[in-house]
């Protein structure tokens, strides 16, 4: 799916929530998020395999979509803070029931456990 779907006003609803979640990490990033503010360099250490390039990439699509805030701070050195806007913890929140169906659904994958 590419990003111009995210603003294209003739699609689906579902699509266009897709769109802005699209991509192997921002689903996590929300989740991280969901607890409160976090640094760039605690994201990295909460989601290993995640480079410093597509983080950064990510954080700011998200940031563009209106999902996250990043706040910096003049410190030196700067001192870079994300958090969940208003419409980013409402996304999050919307995901919820999707996460259920998709638990369940990897339940119902699992083979089943042997009786001892």
């Amino acid at each position: 799916m590419t990003r111009s779907r995210a603003q294209d006003t003739n699609v689906c609803g579902v699509t266009a929530a897709i769109a802005v979640i699209d991509g192997k990490w921002k689903t996590a990033l929300l989740w991280l998020l969901e607890s409160g503010p976090a640094r760039p360099g605690e994201l990295r250490r909460r989601l290993p395999g995640i480079s410093e390039k597509v983080l950064t990439e990510a954080l700011r699509e998200m940031e563009t979509d209106k999902l996250v805030h990043r706040e910096v701070h003049d410190v030196l050195p700067l001192k870079t803070v994300y958090s969940l806007t208003a419409f980013g913890r409402e996304l999050s929140e919307a995901l919820g029931p999707l996460a259920d169906w998709g638990h369940r659904r990897l339940e119902m994958l699992s083979p089943p456990q042997a009786l001892s």
